[in-house]
């Protein structure tokens, strides 16, 4: 989610949304996409080893895909209610804000933050990233930066303000949404890490790829993002009618067109 679609550039201080993502998270679990077979393979080949800290994990979507790539995955969660999701495939997951959590001697090859580090104080969490990854390491925070067909950002723009209009979300911002608009998640990152020292270069990268929604698939997910997540039943209900609404008008379905943006940093530093 980028910066720009809060009142303010500082998400990690709206703990408010943050920590509303467990109000379903048994939907979250089922709705929200998964991530490029590419970007896990790539990070994984980076990494010194297999054990893998992930940071902000939710109900552990990224963790598995990890775990399938061959890893030992253990979470981080500040949401008791998406850690009991996650912890009831097989994850180990300390309930804690990231800033807060105790590696209690612990260790890891990577860390990883799937569409969460914008929650984290930057250079907090750079430091505790510190703490706990051996050297050599590997930090990689990345997020699924989505682009709207026009047609069905600009609907969607129009019925959240209409109907949502206190909201401190900027839903103009969130139709025209592109990897371009989450760049500044990926500087802030970066620069957290450079501020503690001890790692070297931040690297960026994406990859570029596309995911089909059916009208159904797309409501599915429309509440369990930030935005939505704390509306009332009644308010979600009148906006995913209208959001239909608009999809039905294309076809029933459509393309979303996909870019995951990496900001990934080695830890150099021996203590």
């Amino acid at each position: 989610m980028p910066t720009s679609w809060l009142s303010e550039n500082e998400p990690h201080r709206h703990r408010q949304v943050a920590e509303s993502f467990g109000t379903d998270a048994d939907r979250y679990d089922r709705a929200r996409l998964r991530y490029p077979d590419a970007l896990i393979e790539r990070i994984v080949a980076a990494s010194p080893g297999p054990d893998v800290l992930d940071v902000g994990c939710g109900t552990g979507i990224a963790a598995r895909q990890f775990q399938a790539a061959g890893c030992r995955v253990a979470g981080v969660e500040p949401d008791a209610r998406m850690a009991e999701v996650a912890r009831r495939q097989g994850l180990e997951v300390d309930v804690a804000t990231f800033e807060d959590w105790d590696p209690a001697g612990r260790s890891f090859d990577a860390v990883i933050a799937a569409t969460a580090w914008h929650w984290i104080d930057p250079v907090a969490g750079a430091a505790k990233a510190g703490q706990a990854l051996r050297p050599g390491g590997r930090f990689a925070a990345f997020w699924n930066a989505f682009e709207f067909p026009p047609a069905l950002g600009e609907a969607t723009a129009e019925v959240c303000r209409r109907l949502i209009p206190d909201s401190p979300f900027d839903f103009q911002a969130m139709a025209k949404s592109s990897v371009d608009g989450y760049q500044p998640l990926l500087d802030q990152a970066a620069d957290g890490f450079r501020e503690v020292g001890g790692f070297g270069r931040p690297e960026q990268w994406r990859i570029h790829w596309e995911w089909f929604y059916t009208r159904d698939s797309w409501l599915d997910q429309m509440p369990t993002t930030g935005a939505f997540t704390r509306l009332p039943p009644d308010q979600l209900a009148e906006v995913l009618e209208a959001v239909g609404a608009a999809i039905d008008e294309m076809g029933g379905g459509f393309t979303m067109r996909y870019a995951t943006a990496t900001v990934a940093v080695t830890r150099t530093a021996t203590t």
